[in-house]
């Protein structure tokens, strides 16, 4: 026996006639097909397209126009980029070098050394996501190059579909949660540093929208695997760090895309929360666990033993 469930859907907002399970991804009101229009990541209803055609300029010399489709709102990617341009300039100049940065103080107190979050510095956590190495793989400041290019590339699709606040919230759950998978399981006199963890949360939140707005997720995929199999082939790569990172800012986006339409916002506030409760849970368990203190030098040479 079939039950016809379409009197369940909402309406399309412009068309009240109408049963849709669709959503626009920027304002996540119900549309109906003839309501929504294709953008770079889902589909947008007439209205945020139009509200987005508001920053149309003529280009200059050709009588043209240019659609910047809610460029001009991005705050968050802009200036999570300036942080990390302007803490590793901080680094290169106190090392008075851009490739040996690693030896500045503030490399050195804010990298992630597992042994000394267990010892109480917990700030590490969240500083190591805006270190940079200044010569990663002898090819001098390309760390830092190849995560900001990913964070603008990625970042500002994400930002656009699920706004500022939210998508600032995935970017520190999915950096919390690259370096909780490496307090968890990796070397605790390693030195861990980069927003690698951060931007993998970005790749998965970019497809759970993709998913989520039914659209062919191929090309996102291949995109995550390829960089899933650099992060394996490559030496000296934090692959706990970029899973980490991956797992919690898929879980972090699917909470935010498909909570309920009814009390959407506390239930995307619950489950965030709940998100990084675990994740504080799991670093206490493992700092409790670890009982190492670890000594740094500012030499980078880091002398660990148990307590």
């Amino acid at each position: 026996m079939s039950v016809n469930r379409q009197q369940d859907l909402p309406a399309c907002v412009r068309h009240p006639d109408r049963p849709t399970g669709l959503r626009c991804v920027r304002c996540d009101r119900p549309a109906c097909p003839d309501c929504l229009r294709e953008a770079s990541v889902g589909y947008q209803c007439v209205d945020c397209v139009a509200d987005g055609n508001k920053s149309v300029r003529p280009a200059r010399n050709t009588g043209g126009a240019r659609t910047r489709s809610g460029a001009r709102s991005l705050v968050v990617v802009p200036a999570l980029i300036g942080i990390n341009v302007l803490v590793f300039v901080l680094t290169a100049f106190q090392a008075g070098s851009i490739t040996d940065n690693q030896r500045s103080d503030l490399f050195v107190q804010g990298t992630l050394i597992p042994g000394t979050v267990a010892a109480g510095e917990f700030w590490r956590l969240l500083t190591s996501g805006f270190l940079h190495f200044g010569n990663y793989g002898g090819y001098g400041p390309v760390h830092l190059v190849f995560n900001m290019f990913a964070l603008w590339v990625i970042g500002r699709d994400l930002e656009v579909a699920l706004g500022r606040a939210r998508f600032l919230v995935v970017y520190l759950l999915a950096l919390l949660g690259g370096s909780t998978a490496v307090m968890l399981f990796g070397d605790p006199m390693g030195s861990v540093a980069g927003a690698s963890g951060a931007i993998y949360g970005l790749f998965g939140g970019i497809a759970v929208v993709v998913f989520r707005a039914k659209l062919n997720p191929a090309p996102v995929l291949t995109l995550l695997g390829i960089n899933i199999f650099l992060s394996i082939a490559l030496p000296g790569i934090s692959l706990l760090g970029h899973l980490g990172g991956l797992v919690i800012g898929a879980l972090a986006t699917a909470a935010l895309v498909y909570a309920p339409r009814q009390q959407l916002v506390r239930f995307q506030t619950i489950a965030c929360a709940a998100i990084a409760v675990l994740l504080v849970a799991l670093l206490v368990t493992s700092a409790a666990t670890m009982g190492i203190h670890c000594e740094i030098t500012s030499t980078e040479l880091y002398s660990c033993y148990e307590v």
